[in-house]
């Protein structure tokens, strides 16, 4: 199976935080899956640090450095994901979220997510979210 994790998800596993749900982690977790970090996530995630709403215990640039040394893979924002997202109905309004759901859709990847709001976005079989 292929997964985007949103960046709450990405987040949790990173951390190991009890908050990321036992089907989130052994999805992760399993050698056949193979799972996706949106540069999106790292946008979001530059920001909310910047701003003081999170604390990666150093850095951004740390932050990075031991993200890529761990050997997680990541998406860059391309114009195919864009035009999907051009084309999103307005479920959502977040522009992370919006993103991602677009690239997952584009890619025809299964989303790891909590927020159960992106649900209405995934109306075929190739992808869902899964929580």
């Amino acid at each position: 199976m292929r997964l985007l994790l949103d960046t709450h998800t990405f987040l949790w596993y990173y951390s190991g935080s009890a908050e990321l749900s036992d089907a989130a982690r052994a999805c992760i977790d399993d050698i056949n899956n193979e799972f996706w970090i949106s540069t999106a996530s790292l946008w979001e995630i530059a920001i909310k640090h910047s701003i003081g709403k999170l604390d990666l215990d150093g850095s951004f640039e740390e932050f990075c450095q031991d993200v890529v040394n761990k050997g997680f893979i990541f998406m860059p924002i391309d114009i195919a994901h864009l035009i999907t997202l051009a084309g999103l109905p307005f479920h959502h309004r977040d522009p992370f979220d919006r993103i991602l759901v677009a690239q997952a859709i584009t890619e025809n990847l299964n989303f790891v997510s909590k927020d159960s709001i992106v649900d209405d976005y995934f109306f075929r079989e190739t992808e869902k979210r899964i929580w």
